[in-house]
């Protein structure tokens, strides 16, 4: 397996290729964000280690950056930076995994080989489906390229959605998913909410299958 190193720390750097070649990987070492960027556009990698304080790019637009690109390659973010939102932040801009140094040796890799046996599979920040795009961190939802306004759960109906594009979803997993499970919900809710979100999306958006569920559609531009 291949691994990256994006660190500007000399001596950490140094000591992570060492170790990780004594348990087996191929390492390279970049030194800043821009070359760190470059190497894991082109470099085939299985997984990337990376630093978040970089010269010339910080890790934060390294991983945007990736991940806007569509390239999914795992990215355990390594940081000196412990604090709760930048930790958030790491992994809401598209990091996999985020650990603050000083760290325990043994539970990178353990972390390192997580990332690895779950790959490089498609997991973007932003979730787009035809015109609608959700972004789950900064709660916004554009339909197309309009900005709507959704009450929280409006949001949480419709991200749910967007997670299974084209699929159709029963009530009952809605409500398993989207409602509050300890809290006694009427059950005409999903019904309802349904209708506020067609009201603010458009209705063509949101199709009804009837005795099966709902399902997210594409509009043709024009439509």
């Amino acid at each position: 397996m291949r691994v990256l190193v994006v660190e500007d720390e000399a001596r950490l750097a140094a000591a992570l290729r060492r170790g990780l070649q004594a348990e087996g990987f191929a390492v390279d070492i970049a030194a800043d964000g821009q070359d760190g960027l470059e190497m894991a556009r082109h470099g085939g990698y299985d997984a990337m280690i990376l630093d978040v304080m970089l010269p010339r790019l910080s890790g934060y637009r390294v991983v945007r950056q990736l991940r806007a690109e569509r390239h999914w390659l795992p990215v355990l973010m390594l940081s000196a930076k412990d604090g709760e939102y930048d930790q958030a932040d790491g992994l809401d801009c598209g990091a996999d995994d985020y650990l603050t140094k000083p760290f325990s040796y043994v539970v990178l890799l353990a972390r390192l080989r997580a990332l690895l046996r779950r790959g490089a599979q498609a997991r973007p920040v932003v979730l787009a489906f035809g015109d609608v795009e959700l972004d789950p961190a900064e709660r916004r939802v554009l339909v197309a390229g309009s900005e709507v306004t959704l009450t929280a759960r409006e949001f949480a109906l419709l991200e749910y959605l967007m997670r299974r594009p084209g699929q159709v979803v029963s009530k009952t997993e809605l409500l398993d998913h989207v409602w509050d499970a300890a809290l006694e919900t009427a059950p005409n809710a999903v019904e309802v909410y349904a209708g506020y979100l067609r009201r603010k999306i458009g209705r063509e958006r949101l199709e009804t299958v009837r005795g099966a569920g709902y399902r997210l559609a594409v509009v043709a531009p024009g439509d």
